[in-house]
């Protein structure tokens, strides 16, 4: 049952032969065999799911109407705020805090009466490849319990990829939902910049954050996404670009779709085993009437200093608010205003986000602002015209998500830039605005192997359509974890 289809799940509870209370049931007793070993989870919201509970099971009852994710249970990322509830980013400084509204996303499950049930753990302010930068504690892989979930949203991925939960919700700023999905073996979404609404997602870099859903099938994926798009006016970035219906992307055809392949993600950073199961996956989706052929784009090389010039600068300033003043971690013992800033701050902020704070402030400090934030902006312009011209001539671009499977807890602690290189494949697309997906090809020493998708702006319904298809032919994403 913890592995059931959104649609199989949804005519069973319109029938009767399950509720929603049944339902949490099931995936609270994952949670409680699995929560142990993995710490996905930082609050476990048992009450408010069962109350909810109640509710959907009364207006099946009666017969009435309900949306297909009625009565589904969802796991959310902690830096996405639930009215009522603690949002911590799994950090120190917000330890206590308790949101005092919803997310424009949470308010869109609200209305499909999907029921949240865990918030999940992540990277501090969601900085971070591997979930170890938590200041509660490491996540654990579900597959390997001594190797990382990936970050910053593994809690997301490894509950999803554990069957605590169908679905769950993360945010992707340079990967943080497609790479964790890929270390997971589960589906991992990033849809275009604006597709999406950001309001009361705590912004880490507000130019390249976007909120999107984990799934175990690309089918469950598109579901949810249905749910999360549209405009939103508290969110000026949100875009009024009318939003297809997705399920009519669910369709097993790819006759004709030209797909590029960067020549630039098959060198000797990416290892044999990924490159090996995503020639496999493209010989079988050139079997079903696609093609593909090499394409060279200098956007993966310089993609990485981009990021870490564009998103630290953004990171410092976003994170100026927390100062121990409003709310948050405040140090009782400092004598002057100055002093309570400096050490509520440095009691509050953990490693990583202190040295992104710091490289920030740098890059935009006077003296230094043309001769790094500005010039990173400048490449940004050209990475997004290199995607502009793949794609005049292909319709999507299909590369491996990750360099590697799951690397092991600990193993990149001492080395910044190694961490960094786990995200080398997904950080472009988020400085081009692109939606792109995380899917499971095949697997290594029983660690699973994630390929990733890119699609044009807006264009998520042809992305959906070539991951659905492959996953008619493959059986990656169906196999689970065993605890």
């Amino acid at each position: 049952m913890a592995y059931t289809s959104i649609p199989e799940l949804h005519e069973r509870l319109k029938n009767r032969t399950l509720t929603a209370k049944n339902l949490l049931d099931i995936h609270f007793s994952e949670v409680d065999q699995w929560e142990p070993k993995l710490h996905a989870s930082l609050e476990i919201l048992k009450t408010q799911a069962y109350e909810k509970a109640d509710l959907v099971d009364a207006e099946f009852d009666k017969g009435a109407p309900m949306p297909l994710l009625a009565g589904i249970p969802i796991a959310i990322k902690d830096n996405i705020c639930m009215s009522g509830i603690k949002t911590t980013c799994a950090s120190k400084i917000l330890e206590n805090f308790i949101s005092p509204y919803n997310a424009t996303v949470i308010e869109k499950l609200n209305a499909q009466h999907m029921i949240p049930m865990l918030k999940t753990n992540m990277d501090e302010f969601a900085m971070g490849s591997s979930t170890e930068n938590s200041a509660f504690g490491a996540t654990r892989n579900p597959w390997d319990l001594s190797r990382a979930p990936g970050g910053s949203s593994g809690g997301s991925a490894a509950v999803v990829a554990a069957g605590e939960v169908p679905l769950s919700l993360g945010s992707d700023t340079g990967g943080s939902i497609r790479q964790p999905a890929s270390f997971c073996g589960v589906v991992g979404i990033k849809p275009t910049y604006g597709r999406v609404s950001r309001y009361g997602l705590v912004a880490f870099a507000s130019s390249l954050d976007q909120i999107g859903p984990f799934s175990r099938s690309v089918e469950d994926g598109a579901h949810l996404l249905q749910a999360l798009c549209g405009h939103d006016v508290h969110d000026a970035t949100s875009s009024q670009n009318p939003v297809p219906d997705f399920s009519k992307s669910l369709t097993p055809d790819v006759k004709g779709l030209k797909i590029g392949v960067p020549k630039e993600l098959f060198g000797s950073a990416i290892a044999d085993d990924v490159k090996q199961a995503l020639v496999k996956a493209l010989d079988l989706l050139t079997a079903q009437g696609a093609r593909w052929e090499e394409v060279s784009m200098g956007s993966f090389e310089a993609g990485l200093s981009t990021y870490y010039i564009l998103a630290p600068a953004e990171a410092s300033a976003n994170l100026s608010r927390f100062d121990g003043v409003r709310y948050g971690h405040r140090n009782t013992s400092a004598t002057s205003l100055k002093e309570m800033f400096k050490k509520s701050r440095g009691e509050g902020f953990g490693p990583e986000v202190i040295r992104r704070i710091i490289l920030g402030t740098f890059v935009l400090s006077s003296g230094y602002y043309d001769a790094y934030y500005l010039k990173a902006q400048k490449a940004r312009t050209l990475i997004q015209e290199d995607f502009k011209k793949a794609f005049s001539h292909y319709d999507l671009l299909l590369t491996p998500t990750a360099p590697t499977t799951a690397f092991k807890l600990g193993e990149n602690a001492d080395n910044p830039l190694a961490m960094y290189l786990a995200d080398i494949a997904t950080i472009p697309v988020n400085l081009a605005g692109l939606p792109a997906m995380s899917i499971p090809c095949g697997f290594s020493n029983g660690l699973p192997i994630g390929l990733q998708l890119i699609g044009k702006a807006f264009d998520e319904a042809t992305m959906l359509r070539a991951g659905y298809t492959y996953q008619t032919l493959t059986d990656h994403h169906l196999k689970r974890p065993l605890l």
